[in-house]
Formats: C-alpha cells, structure tokens, sequence
C-alpha cells in the first residue's frame, strides 16, 4: 500500500484496512482544522487504488472485514469510480462487511439520491460526517462551508439510502460566547438526521490555524472542563433522536459520555453531574504555554 502525508482515522477504524483514495481536503477552509493545510487536495487514480487493494490482498489473505477509504471527503469521487473500488474491494475480499469514508454535508449533497443508493449497493456501509456543530452562526465562524439545513438534508439522504451516519460534534467550537446555541441547535439538527452515532470530540486550538491566533490573543475564550461538561449535558438533555449512540471515543474529551437515546439519557446525564463534584483543578488541563 502507498500513502502520501499523514494520514488520519477515526479512533473506530483502528482495526480497519486503510487504503489511500484522495490526498488533503478539497474544502481546507475550516478554521479549526489543522490536518490538510499546505496540502494540495488531489484524487488518486481508480487503478492506483485497486492497485493496494491487491497489494492487500496479497498480504493479508482473507482476513480483511473492514476498509476505510481516507483522506478528507472521499465521498467527493465521481460515483461511477466509487462503485468500481467497493465493488472490486468486495470482489478480493470474501469476508468484508463495512467499508467506510469521510464526507462533509457540502460534498453528499452534491449527489443525486439515486447515486447514494447505488454507493449504498456497491457496499458502502458508514460515512464519518463532521458536523462540529449545528448553529448556523458558529458554521458559518469557523468557515465550515455549510449550513445547518445542508446537515439535515445531507443525513437524511445517506439515511434513507440505510447507510450508518456518524456525526460528529465539536465540544466548545462555538466558545464560551455561543455555548449554549452551539448545543441546543446541534441537537435540533442530531434530532433531525436521527443519525446512528454521535461522537463527541472537544476542541483544543491547533497551532497554524485562525482559530489558534484568535485564541491567543483573546479573540476567543475556551471552555472550562465543566463549563464544557455542561455543554455536552445541555446536547444530551435535548436530544430526542432514537437509537443514536453518543460516544466519547477521544483523547480530547474531560468525561467518558456515552449511551444510546433515549434509554441512556437520564443515566448519562447523571453521570455527567457528578463530574461537577470534582474540582476542575483535576481535569488535564490544556497548556496554553506549549501552544
């Protein structure tokens, strides 16, 4: 297999076969994100693809059962080149259940409805959507290139074609100023995509992006651990979309949330409140000193 730069998962693909499809982002605007930049977006070739996936192949045998397709918004290939890499991928690959990609609201909703059925036949099993958040005023701050009705309308479509939605929701991206909007309208957005995973991930300020410079000199003010807390309790306590399972399968996180809505929320919201007895001083704490 053959990667170029660094190449990023979602912690629930660690067991997943990784096979290069695009190179950066093709967005690389978000104000946050320092992944991509000075990475210049590209597509791999559908031949240099298939090309690792027998390279795969030959080294793993059959043991293959899941494939993530990084790097930023994969989604954003032609249909047609998508459906012959699962198509093959599942063709080499006997025991493969889920192959898995990135893909922004802005990119699924570029195809018409009856190319996401036909990606959902050819195998594709999950797309990882950043949401960050549903408040159409931080979106639009940290130059998300959405909006919140595109996320809506975006998760519907990949829902109606059975493919799993994991949306994920960026803790304190709006800053202190747009806590509670930042939660209360992602969750109106989560209630209506209805999608299966909801994956918490808190923001820490990334050197060489906007949002860093504008940390720094005060522009924009972090959570606390429990004002952060109380963010993810506010999120939680207004969701009401069924069978989603929120998770906080990251580093980043002060407080391991998780549960499935809506049988789990009163015991995830209790066990977000007793975090509240823990003075703050104990949370690991962001060094702005090493930032």
């Amino acid at each position: 297999m053959r990667y170029e730069g660094t190449v990023y998962r979602p912690p629930s693909e660690a067991n997943s076969l990784l096979i290069q499809a695009t190179i950066g982002c093709p967005h690389n605007k978000c104000t946050f994100c320092p992944l991509y930049k000075g990475t210049q977006f590209k597509l791999r070739s559908v031949e240099d693809i298939k090309e690792d996936l027998a390279t795969a192949k030959n080294y793993y045998g059959d043991f293959i059962d899941s494939i993530f397709l990084p790097d930023g918004n994969t989604i954003i290939m032609k249909t047609d080149q998508l459906v012959e890499i699962f198509e093959y991928a599942h063709s080499l690959f006997p025991n493969l259940k889920r192959i898995t990609v990135y893909g922004s609201a802005r990119y699924v909703n570029k195809k018409k409805d009856a190319d996401i059925k036909r990606l959902k036949q050819a195998g594709l099993t999950r797309l990882h959507m950043g949401m960050e958040s549903g408040d159409d005023i931080v979106l639009e701050r940290i130059q998300k290139g959405t909006t919140a009705k595109e996320l809506i309308e975006a998760g519907i479509k990949l829902r109606q074609a059975d493919i799993d939605v994991s949306e994920y929701y960026l803790v304190g991206i709006g800053g202190l100023e747009r806590t509670k909007e930042h939660a209360i309208n992602s969750a109106k957005v989560l209630n209506a995509i209805k999608p299966d995973f909801i994956r918490l991930r808190t923001f820490v300020p990334a050197l060489g992006t906007p949002l860093y410079d504008d940390y720094k000199v005060g522009k924009f003010e972090l959570l606390s651990p429990h004002t952060a807390l109380r963010e993810i309790r506010l999120l939680v306590e207004n969701l009401t979309c069924e069978n989603a399972t929120v998770l906080s399968d990251h580093v980043s996180n002060y407080w391991n949330v998780k549960g499935i809505i809506p049988q789990d929320k009163e015991a995830m919201l209790n066990h977000i409140d007793k975090a509240f007895d823990i003075d703050e001083s104990r949370f690991r704490q962001i060094d702005a000193s090493r930032l």
